[in-house]
Parts: C-alpha cells; structure tokens; sequence
C-alpha cells in the first residue's frame, strides 16, 4: 500500500483570503514504512509574508523570491503523488490550499477520499488531552527536537512516525510486509530489501513432558474422533 506523509506551510491560515502555499513535504511510505523517496519544494507566494506566519516557519518573502511557482512544480507533484493516500495533519488545512494553488493553475482538485486525516485518527484513538502534532511525538516517545519551527519536510517524516505508531507502531511490520498489495517488486521499486529466510534449528529440541503427562496426552487424544494430527507426533 502505498501512501505519502504530507504537509504544507503557508502565508496564512485562510486561501480564499489571499494566503498562499510556500512549502511542501512528502515522504513516500509503503506499508506504513519510509522508503527513503522525498518531495520536497519551496514556492514563490508572488506576495508579503506576514509576521505571524513568518513566526511559524521562518520563511521570509525575500527567502522565497527566486523559488518557482506552484504551476511550475505542479506537474512533477501531481506525478510524485499519483494516486497514493496522503496522510496529513488536520487535512482540510492543507488540502484546502492545495486544491486552491491547482484551481488556479488549471488543475482538477485532489478528491477528498484520496486523503486520510491523522488528527481525526488521533483523536478518536486518544479521546482525551492533546492531538497536536508535537503531543504525539510525546506520547510515543518520538524526538522532535528537531522542530524548533514548522517545516513541511521535518514535519512530514515526524508524522510518518506517528502514523506508523497511531496503527499499532513498529511490529506491526515485524515479518508481515507481504500482506495485502505489497511484493517483492513493490520492495524493489521502494528500495525495501527482502528479510533473508529464518534459519532452520540443525536439531529439533528435545522433548521435556514428563511420563505422566506423556500419560494424560495420549488419553486425552486416544477419546478423539477419525485420526487426531497429533498421533504423527508420538514417541
């Protein structure tokens, strides 16, 4: 399965009052785990940076003055995505200004069921105290001492993270990638090596059942009806 942790930074918090996209990042996932395949890009917002978002994230008008525009970059992004699920932080925030920098290169909008929202998972996982990005780095013990500012990539790969631990953490894949639409290709394609075959004990473990027990077995099965599988393991 493939997916892409996302996130943006803007001019401000609102696209149909003006504010423009400055910054994306994406990392790839396959089956919840990086493959080490990033997007990231800074864009021209073609206006000021107000105060407070510069607060946030640090980028200055002057910083973004010589990046490209958002249609300049919106092909490659579009492929880098391709119909993978993003997996965003309060999704409506930044899909709402992706949507509107493609509207408005001519670009039809990202569908809603292509996104899953993290802080909505994170929230129905964990009803009480914070779901903000930084209190589920705490929670699971993720450092993101890192983020002194916002930064789409930096809080890109914090979220792959979380996400990783908000569906069961890290052995959820111990041994199980395979599953589903995963395969050696996939692996391959992604950079992910196979895990070599488990090794064969030279010799199997003695027995350690006592007679009695030995005793009580072969009574219990001896009641069983047809030809229980555990007589092909008898002395």
């Amino acid at each position: 399965m493939r997916e892409i942790s996302f996130d943006t930074e803007t001019t401000g918090l609102n696209p149909l009052d003006g504010d423009r996209l400055v910054e994306i990042g994406g990392v790839e996932l396959i089956n919840f785990i990086p493959t080490g395949r990033i997007y990231h890009v800074y864009c021209n917002p073609q206006r000021d940076m107000p105060e407070g978002a510069f607060r946030v994230h640090g980028l200055s008008a002057e910083f973004l003055s010589d990046k490209p525009l958002f249609a300049d970059i919106a092909d490659e992004f579009l492929a880098f995505v391709g119909d993978a699920r993003l997996v965003i932080h309060n999704a409506p925030f930044d899909m709402g200004f992706i949507n509107m920098e493609l509207g408005r290169c001519g670009r039809p909008p990202i569908s809603n069921d292509q996104v899953l929202d993290t802080l909505t998972m994170a929230r129905r996982k964990h009803p009480t105290g914070s779901a903000s990005l930084d209190a589920l780095c705490s929670r699971y013990g993720i450092d993101n001492s890192k983020r002194t500012k916002h930064g789409a990539l930096l809080d890109a790969e914090l979220l792959a993270e979380v996400y990783l631990e908000l569906n069961g953490g890290k052995q959820k894949n111990l041994g199980l990638i395979g599953e589903e639409s995963s395969t050696s290709a996939d692996h391959a394609a992604a950079g992910v090596s196979e895990q070599p075959p488990a090794k064969q004990r030279p010799a199997p473990l003695p027995i350690s059942l006592s007679d009695d027990e030995k005793r009580l077995h072969l009574e219990f099965i001896s009641g069983m009806k047809a030809d229980p599988i555990w007589n092909k393991y008898r002395d």
